[in-house]
C-alpha cells in the first residue's frame, strides 16, 4: 500500500506534453523539478540562478526523450533544434514569458551535449551554438577562438544590437562539447494528407510537359530562419520523400531514350522556364536561398535557386560531375559530359560544360555563357565529383 501511495505520488509530480512533429508526435513527461520560474532582471546572476534550480531538477527524462525521438528519425540538429524549440514551447510558451523559453532552448541544447551558451545585454537574452561551418547573414560570437552563431537574433530583428552589446554568461556544462551543423541532408517525413498539388508546366521542342507535384508548406517553416550556408550544404539539402516520388520518377521517365546531353538540356530548361523568375529584393526584400522543395514550392525564384533545383535534379538523375560558377552578381553551372559542349570551362584539368537554369535575355543552348557574364571574373563555390563523395 505504501509502495502504491509513492508510486503514485511520483507520478502526480510529473506532466505529460505531447504535440505533433512533422508524421510523427513526439511525447515527453516533465517532472516539476524542472518548472522553473523566472521573472527576474536578467543578468548573468539570474541566469546562473535559473541553471542551478534546473539542473538540480530530474530533467534527464527529457532530455533521454528528444534525443531518443532524434535517433529514432534521423534528424540533422537544424530539425532536432525545431524539436528543441516546440519542446520549449510546451514547458515555456514564448509569448509568456520570452526570456524563461529562451533559457529553457538553451539549457536543453545543452544538456544534449551542444556547445551552446547565452548572452544578456540591453535587457536582451541572446542565444547561441558553437559552429564551424562557413555561415553568412546572421550574428556570430568568437570566444576563445571558437564562433559561436546566434540562433534567436531574428525574434529581435531592429532591436538587435552589436555583438558587443551582449555579455555572455559564464556558465560550464558538463559534456556540453559538440558543435552544431546546419547542413540538412535528409528532410523530415510529413504527412501524406499534409500534401498539396501544383500543376507545372513547360515546353521543351514544341511539346508541352505537364507535372502535379505534391508539396508541403511545413517546408517553409523549417528554413524560415535558415541562414546562408556554404554551398556544398546548400545543394545538398534534399527533398521529401512524396515530392521526390511525384517529380524525379516522371523526370526520369520523361527523359529515358534520350541522350545526356539532350537530357540535361531538357533539365535546364524545366528548370529555367517552369518557373517564375524574381529578385530576392523584390520578393523578399534581402538575400534568400531557397532549397530545392522551396523552389518548387513559391511562385517566384532567382538564381541561386535554381541552380540549386537543376543541381540537384541532374545529380539524381545523371549523377554527373559538376561545378557552380559564382559571377559578382550572377550564379550559374557547368556539368562535366564525356566530351565538352560550346566553349568549356576547364577546372582541375577538367573541361566543364556551361548549362544556364536561369531565363537570360538570350535563349542560351546547353554550352552558352550569357553574354553579359563573358570576360567577367568568376569563382568556383562548388564542385561536385560523384566518386569522391
Amino acid at each position: 500500500m505504501i509502495i502504491t501511495l509513492v508510486f503514485s505520488f511520483a507520478l502526480a509530480k510529473a506532466q505529460r506534453y505531447s504535440f505533433e512533429f512533422y508524421d510523427g508526435t513526439f511525447n515527453f513527461e516533465a517532472d516539476s523539478t524542472v518548472n522553473i520560474s523566472f521573472n527576474q532582471e536578467l543578468s548573468s546572476q539570474s541566469v546562473t540562478t535559473f541553471y542551478n534550480k534546473i539542473n538540480s531538477g530530474n530533467y534527464q527524462d527529457v532530455v533521454k526523450s528528444l534525443l531518443a525521438y532524434k535517433e529514432k528519425n534521423k534528424l540533422n540538429d537544424w530539425l532536432y533544434y525545431q524539436l528543441i524549440r516546440k519542446t520549449a514551447q510546451q514547458i515555456s510558451p514564448k509569448a509568456e514569458n520570452y526570456s524563461r523559453y529562451t533559457l529553457y532552448k538553451w539549457f536543453l541544447m545543452s544538456k544534449s551535449g551542444y556547445d551552446a551558451k547565452v548572452a544578456v545585454g540591453n535587457n536582451q537574452i541572446i542565444f547561441y551554438v558553437r559552429n564551424d561551418e562557413d555561415i553568412s547573414d546572421i550574428p556570430f560570437f568568437m570566444i576563445n577562438e571558437k564562433k559561436y552563431m546566434c540562433l534567436n537574433y531574428h525574434d529581435y530583428g531592429k532591436l538587435f544590437k552589436k555583438e558587443d552589446a551582449y555579455k555572455p554568461v559564464e556558465i560550464v556544462v558538463p559534456n556540453a562539447t559538440a558543435a552544431f551543423s546546419y547542413k540538412v541532408t535528409r528532410m523530415p517525413d510529413f504527412k501524406p494528407e499534409d500534401y498539396v498539388e501544383k500543376q507545372i508546366a513547360f515546353n521543351y521542342k514544341h511539346k508541352d510537359y505537364h507535372f502535379k507535384v505534391k508539396l508541403n508548406t511545413e517546408v517553409e517553416t523549417i528554413f524560415v530562419n535558415y541562414p546562408g550556408v556554404d554551398f556544398e550544404s546548400y545543394f545538398n539539402i534534399p527533398l521529401s520523400h512524396e515530392t521526390y516520388q511525384s517529380l524525379i520518377p516522371l523526370l526520369k521517365e520523361n527523359v529515358k531514350g534520350m541522350s545526356k546531353k539532350n537530357g540535361v538540356d531538357y533539365l535546364m530548361r524545366f528548370t529555367r522556364y517552369a518557373f517564375l523568375y524574381e529578385d530576392d529584393e523584390m520578393n523578399f526584400g534581402k538575400e534568400k536561398r531557397l532549397s530545392p522543395e522551396q523552389t518548387l514550392l513559391t511562385k517566384y525564384s532567382d538564381c541561386d535557386d535554381r541552380a540549386a533545383l537543376f543541381f540537384y535534379l541532374v545529380k539524381e538523375i545523371y549523377n554527373l560531375p559538376m561545378i557552380a560558377l559564382l559571377y559578382p552578381t550572377h550564379i550559374t553551372m557547368a556539368v562535366q559530359f564525356d566530351k565538352p559542349i560550346g566553349n568549356p570551362v576547364v577546372y582541375n584539368g577538367k573541361s566543364y560544360t556551361v548549362c544556364e537554369p536561369t531565363p537570360q535575355k538570350q535563349n542560351l543552348r546547353i554550352g552558352e555563357l550569357s553574354a553579359s557574364l563573358k570576360n567577367k571574373p568568376y569563382e568556383v563555390v562548388y564542385h561536385y565529383d560523384p566518386l569522391n563523395r
